[in-house]
């Protein structure tokens, strides 16, 4: 295992991809964590940039009988289905719309949690950073970058530490820049590449949101 790691744990990562992502910092861009996970990731970036922080909420669509395989994901106004492993498993349309269902109340929850009332951060017309922990089947990330497409962002952008090489390519088609720093060829699951890859509470989320609020209030007063 030791010799698989990259990276010590999310912030790290973080600080390894905000390198990467260091020639966005010109195009006024808004840095977006894929909750949980991915926000930690994000307050990195995010504060390299000096960008403004906001989350964007997408949901795994599990299995009926094995919750932890994606089907596919929704995010506020999209949704990704893997159709062919949807038929491939026997799951009725009924049940693929229930799952959505059940997905999109705990989007909408997470979101009302997280921003608290308050506005999302402009995009339109802006570079749209979207950055997750790792990238596996892609689903979640698929379905962020899909609903970013109705606040019309100049240009997507999504940063990972480590990603499946598939994945990748396949999300790629969706987007301006896929921005990966390790795509393993024995890639099996993004804790893999993480010394420590704890759970991401909701209060650690919290945190790290209004923390970069306060960064930007700050930047907003001496300009």
């Amino acid at each position: 295992m030791s010799g698989e790691v990259s990276f010590r744990d999310r912030e790290h990562a973080g600080r390894l991809l905000a390198e990467r992502l260091a020639h966005l910092a010109g195009e006024e861009p808004v840095v977006l964590g894929l909750v949980r996970g991915g926000v930690v990731v994000a307050a990195e970036v995010a504060r390299k940039l000096q960008a403004p922080l906001d989350v964007i909420v997408a949901r795994k669509l599990g299995a009926p009988f094995q919750p932890e395989l994606a089907i596919g994901a929704v995010a506020r106004d999209a949704s990704f289905v893997d159709d062919d492993l949807v038929r491939a498993l026997g799951i009725s349309p009924h049940q693929v719309a229930e799952i959505t269902a059940a997905a999109m109340r705990e989007v909408e929850r997470y979101e009302h949690k997280f921003r608290g009332g308050r506005p999302p951060e402009r995009i339109e017309g802006r570079t749209a950073i979207v950055v997750d922990d790792g990238l596996a089947t892609g689903a979640t990330a698929m379905a962020a970058v899909r609903a970013l497409r109705h606040q019309k962002p100049r240009r997507t952008v999504v940063g990972l530490p480590t990603c499946a090489s598939d994945a990748a390519r396949r999300l790629a088609v969706e987007v301006d820049e896929v921005a990966c720093l390790t795509e393993p060829i024995d890639f099996h699951a993004v804790e893999q590449w993480y010394e420590n890859f704890t759970q991401v509470e909701d209060e650690e989320v919290e945190r790290l949101l209004e923390e970069a609020r306060e960064r930007e209030m700050s930047r907003s007063a001496l300009r």
